[in-house]
């Protein structure tokens, strides 16, 4: 799928050795934050959590990069438009190249999710748990992945995360900018 002049292609690599490209629409574009927006998803199955599903096929998503930080933040909707939540991956810093139209980025396997009441969890623990016994991540990366939950778990309880810019870019506002 080859993107438009406005889209980013961002390869996402889930070590050892699976990655994917995800082609979205770049809305808005910072030093401080770039904005895409992800249409009409393909997801093999439904993203669930606690047992409630948050992102399915035919669902968008608005994401925000915010460049050198070891997390992204996406809010997460149903098909029908539903918003579920906020999720963040810990991932290393993206790299931009070609201009800023290719992302690169590795996934720390660690996530956070917030409620859209308020509550606040850790996800996948068990999965950077296996990372680890595999050999797929060093120790040191492992323990980068966990500093970055803990800052994630502070700000959120300091009242500072997820960042205002999250709240005001709402999907109609990142629809509306993507048509523009």
């Amino acid at each position: 799928m080859s993107g438009s002049p406005s889209s980013v292609r961002i390869h996402y690599l889930r070590p050892p050795d699976h990655e994917e490209v995800f082609v979205q629409d770049l809305v808005h574009d910072t030093d401080e934050v770039k904005i895409t927006l992800a249409t009409d998803l393909d997801v093999p199955d439904p993203v669930r959590v606690h047992g409630r599903v948050v992102l399915e096929s035919g669902s968008d998503a608005v994401w925000f990069t915010f460049p050198g930080l070891w997390h992204d933040i996406g809010r997460f909707h149903r098909a029908d438009g539903t918003f579920t939540g906020i999720y963040s991956n810990v991932l290393t810093p993206l790299v931009f190249e070609e201009g800023g139209t290719v992302w690169r980025t590795t996934d720390l396997y660690l996530d956070v999710w917030l409620e859209p009441g308020g509550e606040i969890s850790v996800l996948d623990e068990d999965q950077l748990v296996e990372a680890l016994d595999r050999g797929w991540i060093g120790l040191g990366t492992a323990e980068r992945a966990r500093l970055e939950v803990r800052r994630i778990l502070e700000s959120r309880k300091a009242g500072a995360w997820p960042p205002d810019v999250v709240e005001e870019w709402t999907l109609e506002r990142a629809r509306e900018e993507a048509v523009q």
